[in-house]
């Protein structure tokens, strides 16, 4: 991997799309080389939604936070960019091209630091679409929880805390948990005219909500369309693995990422016949699966951990599924985007002695 003179990449109504995903006829916004490395800004869905009154000045005006303090890109895009309810709530900066990706490639994406853009953030349950709609929301259609951060005025955003009152209103004694931030939607163009829904993550990637796409991880997309088309959006500062409420605590991030090409012959050593996004972090590979019935991504998940595990370390098939059930955890990413979303953690540390591996 090598680094080019990094650009950037400004959240505008120009360059976002909100509520939909992009597709293969849309001209990219910024084309990159292979190796070139960008810094991208990101926009929270979170305080300019239309049952939050589409107006971030007053809904985080509210919570004690002054006009100055509210993102001029965020003000700009809930002003002026189309949405509907009827789409999806998350707003995306892309489409990216990275010349010379071609279809069957893989996109790897590096995440190299992820800057909070605020000092606050929110979390939402509405319209009953968390995992207990029956239960929450409980007194209206939305409950939008106001967190504020402590601490972002240092160097590493891993010393600060989020804080959440015990009691609406409450401002003693708070919870206060660490951050995390990653991106939780990643990634490419699909082909064709349609612009697909934000909400279901698929192969393409998407609203993936997978917490471990921290700094220092890797991110492999299958290619769709040529040129890649790579979006990015869905900002954290911290997510528990499942997303029960429906988001976690969403705040705009500003994202700097290196773009790779893994040739087709390159990924099939890596992935095998794995469907779908991988994820590599400095501890552990991370293959995915998605359906709509939880069970269903279970198994997807276990069918593409197999192919990884020979694909990048010749393991029989036998053997594998046996070390995936002593030492492997599947971990659910998130229940509440139609498509739900489980991922696997393999810790490179246990193939230190294999020689020859992939990797």
């Amino acid at each position: 991997m090598t680094t080019a003179v990094r650009r950037h990449l400004g959240a505008t109504v120009d360059t976002t799309l909100w509520g939909r995903l992009p597709s293969g006829d849309d001209a990219p916004v910024l084309s990159v080389e292979p190796g070139e490395q960008i810094t991208l800004d990101t926009v929270s869905h979170e305080g300019v939604m239309e049952d939050q009154g589409r107006d971030p000045v007053t809904f985080f005006g509210r919570h004690g936070v002054a006009p100055e303090d509210v993102l001029a890109d965020t003000v700009a895009i809930a002003s002026n960019a189309a949405h509907t309810p009827a789409d999806g709530p998350h707003i995306v900066t892309g489409p990216i091209e990275i010349r010379g990706a071609e279809v069957g490639d893989y996109l790897a994406v590096h995440v190299d630091r992820l800057q909070p853009r605020t000092s606050y953030g929110v979390i939402s349950s509405r319209h009953a679409k968390g995992l207990l709609p029956e239960s929450f929301p409980s007194n209206s259609p939305l409950t939008s929880v106001f967190c504020s951060v402590l601490g972002l005025d240092g160097a590493d955003p891993a010393t600060a805390l989020a804080t959440l009152p015990l009691l609406p209103g409450a401002t003693e004694r708070p919870v206060r948990f660490p951050l995390a931030p990653f991106l939780g939607v990643m990634g490419v163009a699909t082909p064709g005219p349609e612009r697909l829904h934000s909400t279901p993550p698929g192969l393409h990637g998407g609203n993936l909500d997978i917490s471990l796409l921290r700094e220092g991880s890797t991110l492999y997309l299958p290619v769709q369309v040529p040129g890649a088309g790579f979006y990015a959006g869905d900002p954290h500062l911290a997510q528990g693995n499942g997303e029960i409420a429906l988001t976690a605590l969403e705040a705009p991030l500003r994202a700097t990422l290196t773009f790779d090409v893994v040739p087709a012959a390159r990924a099939a050593e890596l992935f095998g016949a794995a469907r779908g996004p991988v994820v590599r972090t400095p501890q552990f590979l991370v293959p995915t699966g998605l359906d709509p019935d939880l069970d269903e991504a279970v198994a997807a998940c276990a069918r593409n951990a197999l192919e990884v595990l020979g694909a990048s370390f010749g393991m029989a098939p036998e053997l594998a599924y046996a070390y995936l059930s002593a030492a492997t955890d599947f971990d659910i990413s998130q229940v509440v985007d139609v498509v739900k979303g489980v991922h696997a953690r393999i810790r490179l540390s246990d193939f230190a002695l294999v020689e020859g591996g992939a990797w």
